[in-house]
């Protein structure tokens, strides 16, 4: 777990660096950073898809995956009660957007979810350690994007991270293994390039009603190791 603390570690400082900095910033500064963290985000989920798509031996599950986790998203009203969490705390609506896209973005990829697995079966820290640098950049424009609120993210990735840690650890480390990678960072990648088109105003996506979206392609692994 060494790899996973140093990660969450990583994202506490660097958006604790960030939001003093936000101190500083002008507003048209930080609306500037709201638009370069929205292209980034779009070019980022796009690239996460394209990247995968051809490497995909189920071709139609991240259509099915996306279908039936806006459904579900929507029946339990994730991203309704996530704000209303804000709201009684204080935030504001763009700090929601704003967990949203670094929690996503912090999760989902391959060091994120490899990480843990290499760590628990060969004790190799090395991916981990990889991703810590780039959250600890990220987390910084993260905290001077939208402020304190983004402190939510580091225990989420803890918990993240930590249940594949001991999945594989104590369970089956070929569970994660490269088409199921490969599936989640399919689905990850349109909801990334999601939450980056809400940012930049192009149109408001509810993107924590689509977090379901991830569940159907561990849901669909699950059942083919049981067939």
């Amino acid at each position: 777990m060494i790899g996973t603390i140093a990660n969450t570690c990583a994202i506490l400082v660097g958006t604790t660096i960030g939001c003093i900095l936000k101190g500083g910033l002008k507003k048209r500064y930080q609306d500037a950073l709201f638009i370069a963290m929205g292209l980034a985000a779009l070019g980022i989920g796009l690239e996460n898809a394209i990247n995968n798509m051809p490497k995909s031996h189920y071709p139609v599950l991240f259509i099915v995956s996306l279908a039936i986790g806006a459904v579900l998203g929507n029946w339990w009203r994730i991203d309704d009660h996530f704000n209303q969490l804000i709201a009684h705390f204080g935030g504001r609506s763009q700090t929601g957007k704003g967990i949203a896209t670094g929690i996503l973005l912090y999760c989902i990829g391959a060091l994120s979810i490899v990480g843990p697995v290499m760590a628990a079966v060969k004790g190799d820290y090395t991916m981990l350690f990889t991703n810590a640098t780039l959250d600890f950049v990220s987390s910084m424009v993260f905290g001077a994007s939208f402020g304190w609120g983004m402190l939510v993210c580091a225990p989420v990735l803890f918990c993240w991270q930590g249940m594949i840690y001991l999945v594989a650890k104590y369970l089956s480390a070929s569970f994660f293994s490269g088409p199921l990678v490969t599936e989640i960072s399919i689905v990850g990648g349109f909801l990334i390039a999601t939450t980056g088109i809400s940012l930049l105003k192009l149109r408001d996506i509810k993107t924590l009603d689509l977090l379901p979206s991830l569940l159907v392609p561990i849901c669909f692994f699950i059942g083919l190791a049981l067939i």
